[in-house]
């Protein structure tokens, strides 16, 4: 018999704020024999980033056929420390979980009914809580976990704490801890009242500090004693409150009188590595000792933490596990996937190995496949300096554009790197800017005889030899090290065969890829955002659904008098 099993993350925030607070990131993930059928990251599709407002859509979801729902399916509803039930705005979905007091590794029966009118449908339903749908988030992209794995969930919160570990061995999953003793170093990066002070970041902004610290981050030098100074003072987390307090201690302790305002003071620079050093230090001696303990030859790691891209390179550097996993999909956005994952898996069910090409839910897939001549095209087109947009097939899973939702141009040029990351999108100066390429051009530029997998997720850094500086002078970070993303004929044959191009017939390396979407919206998800945020951002083109649309004036002028 068919197994189906729709798994939704959507437990309602602790306040009715105006933006997505203590949850945010809800997603619903339907799986069917160990193969994702259809995935939604709320978001894409009602055009609020970080939406958390699943019980208002779910009805809808369901009701316009977006969601089946048969005599075969069982709900998975993953919770959290803000709460267990999950009911719809309409009161029709009701799903009620029994109290978790204890960490455990199997998901819990509740009580789930489906109310259409006076009819009354009553389903399987579980509750899985938030550290496992994490961790299981891993199983779609890696395969069922190997003997003897150290199994590993970090993040700002989840349903017992913030930070959880499992040891998987002779088949079984035990419990090793959970806890929120770690969670002043997430804070660092999504609540911290200096991190906010020196980004300026603003109430409902938390979501969106991490990436933008950790690419500040790399503009400072490591101090030991700015880092001491830090934690004498606990961090300075009355700054909102009492900034005097700072200036005060900064001027005394370092001589320093500037302003927090300013950004290009190397003195906020060098706090701001610090916060990553105290961040890396504190999780990579947590592992290390986990890994001594457990003598795990495998590690599996998800949670918002496992985005901190510097930590996963040293991670992976340090040699202590024969291999290191991380999804795409690692932050709260993976959640329903996992929870499916995990439900099915924990029931014998084999789940398939996925591309991270998931977001299917409110999109046209189909007619995306790119001709020979549309390639060359296409590679003419940014050979000659322009600024290309690809809304292609499905969305990707998780909170990197990785191809299908991507904004493409040549990585050689620092000036086209501003142009697209601070003009085309309104990005802060300070945020680095990523590009994709081949494995055998990543090998080269990084003297690396192999590339770690994790690059597929754009999940690492690499540092780049000085003789490629110039030629990818675009995507090259302040600390010398770029954020590559190595592209798989098997996942994406469209970037394949361009970036193959692109280096047969013009040399070029490498690809500037950020993702599609104006600073403060999510990536554009239908052909209808595509369209309308390239040309409220001013791109060159756009290549939609497997058409290449030029944007460009000149274009439009020469087509016009075609048309004369």
């Amino acid at each position: 018999m068919r197994k189906r099993t729709i798994a939704i993350y959507g437990i309602q925030d602790r306040h009715d704020f105006k933006y997505p607070g203590y949850t945010h990131d809800h997603s619903v993930c339907i799986m069917e024999d160990g193969v994702i059928k259809d995935y939604l990251h709320l978001e894409r599709l009602t055009r609020r980033k970080y939406d958390n407002r699943m019980p208002l859509y779910i009805d809808d979801l369901i009701q316009n056929g977006s969601i089946l729902v048969d005599q075969n399916t069982e709900f998975v509803f993953v919770n959290s420390f803000v709460g267990d039930a999950f009911i719809s705005s309409s009161g029709n979905l009701r799903f009620e979980a029994n109290f978790q007091e204890d960490f455990t590794t199997t998901i819990h029966k509740g009580r789930f009914h489906l109310q259409d009118h006076w009819e009354e449908q009553v389903f399987p339903g579980y509750s899985i809580a938030h550290e496992l749908a994490h961790i299981g988030s891993c199983i779609p992209f890696f395969g069922a976990f190997k003997e003897n794995s150290l199994l590993l969930h970090f993040d700002g919160g989840a349903s017992l704490g913030n930070f959880s570990a499992i040891h998987y061995k002779n088949g079984k999953l035990v419990p090793l801890e959970c806890h929120w003793e770690l969670s002043h170093l997430s804070k660092f990066f999504n609540s911290n009242a200096l991190t906010f002070g020196i980004l300026g970041a603003k109430p409902g902004e938390h979501c969106s500090v991490a990436g933008k610290l950790m690419g500040y981050a790399a503009l400072g030098n490591y101090r030991p004693e700015l880092l001491t100074w830090l934690r004498t003072n606990g961090y300075f987390k009355s700054i909102w409150d009492a900034p005097s307090d700072f200036y005060r201690s900064a001027k005394q302790q370092f001589g320093w009188t500037g302003s927090i305002e300013n950004q290009k003071d190397p003195f906020l620079a060098d706090i701001a590595a610090a916060f990553q050093v105290e961040f890396q230090q504190g999780i990579l001696g947590k592992i290390e000792a986990l890994q001594k303990k457990t003598e795990a030859e495998h590690l599996y790691y998800a949670g918002g933490c496992a985005l901190n891209i510097v930590t996963n390179s040293a991670l992976v550097n340090s040699g202590w596990f024969k291999n290191v996993y991380i999804p795409p999909c690692c932050n709260d956005s993976g959640l329903s996937i996992g929870a499916a994952a995990f439900a099915q898996w924990s029931k014998g069910i084999q789940i398939a190995k996925h591309t991270p090409f998931l977001n299917t839910i409110g999109t046209e897939v189909s007619g995306h496949s790119v001709s020979k001549r549309q390639i060359k095209e296409v590679a003419e087109f940014l050979n000659a300096g322009n600024v290309l947009a690809v809304c292609n097939g499905p969305g990707e899973a998780g909170p990197r554009a990785l191809g299908n939702r991507s904004i493409l141009a040549l990585a050689n040029s620092k000036s086209l790197a501003d142009k697209v990351s601070q003009i085309h999108k309104g990005r802060e100066w300070y945020r680095p800017i990523a590009p994709m390429m081949l494995e055998h051009n990543a090998k080269l530029v990084t003297g690396q005889s192999s590339i770690h997998h994790l690059a597929d997720y754009m999940l690492l850094e690499f540092p780049i030899l000085p003789t490629y500086h110039s030629l990818l002078e675009g995507v090259v970070h302040a600390n010398g090290t770029s954020r590559i993303q190595v592209v798989r004929e098997d996942q994406n044959s469209f970037l394949y065969q361009l970036l193959k191009l692109l280096k047969d017939e013009y040399g070029h390396l490498a690809l500037i890829n950020t993702s599609f979407n104006q600073r403060g919206a999510p990536m554009v998800h239908t052909a209808k955002d595509a369209l309308e945020s390239a040309q409220a951002m001013k791109l060159d083109g756009l290549l939609l659904q497997g058409k290449f649309i030029n944007l460009t004036p000149q274009h439009h002028e020469l087509e016009g008098n075609k048309t004369c």
